[in-house]
């Protein structure tokens, strides 16, 4: 172990530990990004995993080049991404460290802003603003906005139990005496989702955190790779038992610290995020899995007490995860998928127990809906069911909203804004329509519109919702994709500018009406050819027991099955 870092010299207190496995393709930039920073950064500790691909090489030649940059390669590779980091964290001489991927990327004056925060409150944790970049069309999705949305300072943890869903550590700068002094470090070897619990050993340890809104990580996101990242890709049981596990592990430590009110947290971060997001692919999995998915998730769930039930048991999550419990075998998926989606969507039938208060279904009157009488009309999972019927130059779009144990007629639903936006940018097709919503027998209000293929370029578009009613209350939602005959049926149209164009609806992963464009011979070639790489990967990977790499995405897409992973809970 290092010991404790000198006085700081000037103004040269940052130390940023970039670590990487077979990424020589962004390695450099990635570097390159810490040294921008400028003086505040005393070193860049570049630790290569025992890479394969001439990353060493590179970054050797960094470090002769540049007196600031120390190259470190370990002889053999680790497996998991926690060794190098802690490989790295032993080698920092500055009284402050950051964490940087090999292909992402810090912005510049990142550094900057955390070290005055965590100077300016005599913090030991200094946390910022991340941003996911969809790469190659650029978007920025926000990580956590809530947290980061202004200045603050907290006194200890427990006082903003959100904390618990920023599991990052790479949008952090922390006091390295801090993490010494009380051992806190990363799993080694391979061990998926390492991020969890050191974000759990750090928030156990009760340190003062100051928060900035300013942009201090950008997380790439290359949905193009040639192979899935491990956000995306969840085929493997294994994937799941690991988070399960990392899950378990934190919820201890917290627990363990004292931290009840953040252990409890915790949990609630489970049944809201990790179960939803594993739950809505569900339906995509092979029965085998469904199975060993569904028994694993029971015994995991069975650990929980009444105290992480009670609070709000008609949330998505939570209503999930009774379901399951509920049930021995795996059962309705269609269903349970659009309930975890975002937001969530309940689609008929709408059942009720013996004694007439509403319930999950008939088959299963133990799980009970009867709060949804009294939730606000804007947090219901209310459904919108979608059909489009693509013609030449027009599609029809028609829409049905469902009522919810009288809850919508109550609430008196007057309108439907319908907003197409693209994927990758968030730019949208044309103006929203806003429909009259008309009452229908069978308890549904119906709407309908057209759209114009002029107004849609190439790409991928999602159906934006919002139901306006009676009292000036909204709800925003996503359409259920309806599957009637030709509703998903492909196309050529005339497009954008009037080019030949491919159109396909489609249902995502969780069940939402969505839609590609595809211009051209060309732009249908692409897409098949793409459907086709899925596929293969997907039959590729069904086997596999645990996914080499665990965390929010693959970074080195070439690795061994026994090589560096990566896993910090990322989505």
């Amino acid at each position: 172990m290092h010991p404790d870092p000198p006085p700081p010299a000037g103004d040269a207190q940052v130390a940023v530990v970039v670590i990487g496995y077979n990424d020589a393709a962004h390695v450099t930039a990635a570097v390159r990004s810490a040294l921008a920073q400028g003086p505040v950064v005393r070193e860049v500790i570049a630790v290569d995993d025992c890479s394969t691909d001439g990353s060493a090489a590179l970054l050797t030649r960094l470090a002769a080049a540049e007196p600031r940059v120390v190259a470190v390669r370990r002889r053999v590779n680790s497996g998991g991404c926690g060794s190098p980091r802690n490989t790295g964290l032993d080698r920092v001489s500055a009284p402050y460290v950051m964490f940087l991927d090999s292909d992402d990327v810090l912005p510049a004056g990142a550094a900057g802003a955390l070290l005055a925060a965590a100077t300016g409150a005599e913090a030991e944790v200094a946390g910022g603003r991340c941003v996911r970049r969809e790469l190659p069309g650029g978007r920025d999705v926000p990580w956590e906005p809530a947290l980061y949305a202004a200045h603050a300072v907290i006194e200890r943890p427990a006082l903003r139990p959100r904390l618990v869903h920023d599991t990052l550590c790479v949008n952090k700068l922390y006091r390295t005496g801090f993490l010494r002094e009380h051992g806190i470090r990363f799993p080694e070897g391979r061990f998926p989702y390492e991020d969890l619990v050191f974000t759990a050993r750090v928030l156990a340890a009760g340190p003062r955190i100051a928060l900035v809104p300013d942009p201090v990580y950008v997380w790439h996101v290359r949905r193009s790779a040639g192979r899935l990242s491990i956000s995306l890709d969840r085929a493997g049981i294994g994937n799941w038992r690991a988070r399960t596990e990392a899950g378990r592990l934190a919820y201890e430590i917290l627990l363990g610290a004292g931290q009840k009110e953040l252990a409890r947290a915790a949990r609630a971060k489970f049944l809201d995020h990790e179960l939803r997001m594993y739950a809505r692919e569900l339906g995509l999995r092979d029965a085998d899995y469904q199975r060993a998915w569904w028994a694993h998730t029971r015994a995991h769930l069975a650990e929980f007490d009444a105290a992480d039930w009670a609070a709000n048991p008609t949330a998505p999550g939570r209503l999930v995860g009774r379901v399951v419990l509920a049930s021995a075998e795996p059962c309705d998926l269609p269903r349970l998928r659009d309930l975890a989606s975002r937001p969530a969507r309940l689609l008929p039938p709408y059942a009720h127990a013996p004694d007439g208060t509403p319930a999950w279904s008939a088959a299963l009157p133990q799980v009970p809906l009867d709060a949804l009488l009294t939730r606000p009309v804007r947090e219901l999972p209310l459904a919108v069911e979608a059909r489009l019927r693509p013609r030449t130059r027009t599609a029809g779009l028609r829409l049905c909203l469902h009522e919810l144990y009288g809850r919508v007629a109550q609430a008196g639903p007057q309108a439907l804004e319908a907003q197409w936006r693209d994927r990758g940018t968030g730019r949208a097709a044309g103006a929203a329509a806003v429909l009259d919503l008309t009452a229908a027998d069978g308890g549904v209000w119906r709407a309908a519109t057209t759209l114009r293929w002029a107004d849609f370029p190439a790409g991928t578009w999602d159906l934006r919702l919002r139901v306006r009613f009676t009292d000036g209350s909204h709800r925003e939602m996503t359409a259920h994709a309806g599957t009637g005959a030709g509703a998903l049926r492909r196309r050529a149209v005339l497009g954008h500018r009037y080019a030949l164009a491919l159109v396909q609806p489609y249902a995502t992963h969780s069940g939402s009406l969505a839609l590609r464009v595809a211009p051209g011979a060309r732009g249908v070639l692409s897409v098949l050819r793409a459907r086709f790489r899925r596929l293969l990967h997907r039959l590729r990977d069904r086997p596999r027991a645990l996914p080499d790499r665990h965390g929010r995405r693959n970074r080195h897409d070439n690795r061994p099955t026994t090589g560096h992973t990566r896993g910090d809970g990322r989505t």
